[in-house]
């Protein structure tokens, strides 16, 4: 199960770095355009008019998908803010329970987000809502990365709650253990 649960993780985080590296693409792609453009000018030709129509907000879906899919991954990394000021004054009993109450209110919100951008996914898909750019699309998509990225961080918070609840570290303190953080680790 370990294998799977860290394959899912990986694989949405490869869907983040993906994401990232086509906006770098088509921003390289549409900047090489208007030199070609400034170029051809120059040297008095007329403009070749080069630009990826809509890639402002096809650059926008990429980059929603890029934060989406790289939460989990962030999560398990200790790649969040967490407030220890008030775990650093308790227990390692108390500690525990409170880390397992933040990490179950946080599982709870991530299922009613998943719920709720679920249903708006499945809202658009009926409704077959496109987006306004002069390249029309399926809103459904860009929303269903979002979902999946909400339903794999709730996967993650319960892999953490469960890992805890056995006596084990959930795996952000071990990576705040292994930078030398230690911020909540007793």
């Amino acid at each position: 199960m370990r294998k799977a649960l860290d394959a899912l993780y990986g694989t949405a985080l490869f869907g983040a770095c993906l994401s990232m590296m086509l906006i770098a693409a088509l921003v390289t792609v549409q900047v090489l355009g208007r030199i070609v453009d400034r170029v051809a000018v120059l040297l008095g030709f007329g403009r070749y008019g080069f630009a990826i129509p809509s890639i402002t907000e096809i650059g926008g879906f990429l980059f929603v998908a890029s934060a989406f899919l790289a939460i989990p991954a962030a999560l398990r990394a200790a790649g969040h803010v967490r407030v220890t000021l008030l775990v650093g004054f308790l227990g390692p009993v108390a500690d525990k329970v409170l880390t397992a109450f933040v990490i179950l209110v946080a599982l709870g919100l991530a299922v009613f987000a998943a719920w709720a951008v679920g249903a708006q996914t499945l809202a658009s898909y009926d409704r077959g809502s496109l987006s306004y750019g002069l390249v029309p699309i399926s809103l459904w998509i860009p929303q269903f990365v979002m979902t999946a990225g909400i339903v794999i961080l709730a996967v993650a918070l319960l892999d953490e709650l469960v890992t805890l609840l056995r006596g084990g570290d959930p795996a952000f303190r071990q990576a705040e253990r292994a930078r030398g953080a230690g911020e909540g680790a007793h």
